[in-house]
């Protein structure tokens, strides 16, 4: 790996069941990220874009995956360990699931700080509330009483307790109202040019994708069909049929493109 890259994906597959039942989630994926890049996974629902982010932070067990991935200049194997967790922390889909429900805001900022044995606890919730566009009444609040937006909010709050250098993101705002979906992606641009932390973005919404990118990469069926830059996505300068597929679907129904749809596999 390259010392400009801070991640390094090889030949990664990962498969689940056996036998009939057997499903090939990802196919011989590769992808490198630099420091402070935002890059993007795109792709339709069943692509394998969410699977690879499952694997990056440990939800996919061992058995379930090959290749090589490198964090940091570290090869993962196996389970994470918590330093792992100081480096690569992720927000998930949905802010309703995510957030224990018997939990206050407080204990679950707190929870990561209490494990890696960090002091100045209240300083550093008090600060990363107020980052995020929480004040301290929102401290001793229950999920129940909060929004989406605020719940997700909160959600981002706890994976930056622990200052993290890469952020993993799991279609961030598909859960959330359209009116609250632009202030959580310009909330998350902001906190990337304060902390300078890596994102990887997972989302099947291209307009997201070229509002919060650097470079993107395009998966269907567990393949990367294409990569290219934002830019390129913006001009529309693809090279790959089923990239320009999404373009068309991202602007809304067409009836001659639909005629012309195609599957790729």
């Amino acid at each position: 790996m390259k010392a400009t890259e801070i991640l390094n994906v090889e030949d990664l597959r990962v498969s689940f069941g056996r036998g009939r039942d057997l499903v090939r989630a990802v196919r011989g994926v590769f992808f490198q990220v630099s420091p402070g890049e935002c890059f993007g996974i795109v792709g339709e629902s069943g692509s394998g874009k969410s699977t690879i982010l499952r694997v990056l932070c440990g939800l996919v067990p061992p058995s379930n995956w090959t290749g090589r991935i490198i964090v940091d200049g570290r090869i993962l194997e196996g389970s994470r360990d918590k330093a792992f967790f100081r480096t690569v922390q992720m927000v998930f889909q949905d802010p309703y699931a995510s957030l224990h429900p018997r939990h206050t805001v407080d204990r679950t900022l707190r929870e990561p700080l209490q494990i890696h044995g960090i002091r100045n606890r209240n300083f550093h919730i008090e600060k990363t509330l107020d980052s995020v566009g929480l004040d301290s009444s929102f401290r001793f609040r229950f999920p129940h009483q909060l929004s989406g937006g605020q719940r997700q909010r909160v959600a981002i709050a706890r994976a930056l307790m622990l200052d993290p250098k890469i952020l993993l993101l799991d279609e961030p705002t598909s859960a959330l109202d359209v009116s609250i979906q632009a202030e959580i992606l310009n909330l998350l641009v902001r906190l990337r040019k304060e902390h300078g932390f890596t994102t990887i973005l997972v989302t099947h919404d291209l307009s997201v994708i070229s509002h919060m990118c650097n470079r993107l990469m395009v998966m269907n069926v567990g393949k990367v069909v294409e990569e290219i830059t934002a830019e390129a996505l913006r001009r529309h300068r693809t090279s790959h049929a089923y990239t320009e597929q999404l373009l068309h679907a991202s602007i809304g129904y067409d009836r001659e493109a639909a005629s012309r749809y195609r599957m790729f596999d």
